[in-house]
């Protein structure tokens, strides 16, 4: 099953890829934010759309950054292409990359039951 993670700058993209990717499955970093095709997260034909999301306060926690709910802006628009056809939808705010990274888990592991007994 290939994963691919969309979501805006310093929502933990790159984190979760690493933490799927060393716990057995296929995924990977798309970065949607940064283009204005707006289904360029279909580019590898992914099974699985997971999108993260965060506010500036997370944001502003999480590292330095130099700009401000106007970009953020940008990039929601940018994503709202990808957010509609999430399978997955998280705002990491509130959550560790750990919560995160099991929150997809579990959700995977459910897709995949599902597939099986079908």
């Amino acid at each position: 099953m290939r994963i691919a993670i969309v979501g805006v700058c310093a929502s933990g993209k790159t984190t979760l890829v690493a933490g799927l990717r060393k716990a057995g499955y296929d995924a990977y970093n798309v970065a949607q934010e940064h283009s204005c095709v707006h289904n360029f997260w279909q580019k590898h034909h992914p099974d699985l759309l997971v999108m993260i999301d965060a506010r500036m306060p997370a944001i502003h926690k999480r590292r330095v950054v130099y700009w401000d709910e106007d970009r953020l802006n940008v990039q929601h628009q940018r994503l709202a292409d990808a957010r509609a056809h999430a399978d997955l939808y998280i705002q990491t705010d509130d959550y560790s990359a750990q919560e995160v990274l099991q929150q997809v888990i579990d959700f995977i592991q459910r897709k995949e039951s599902e597939q099986a007994a079908s």
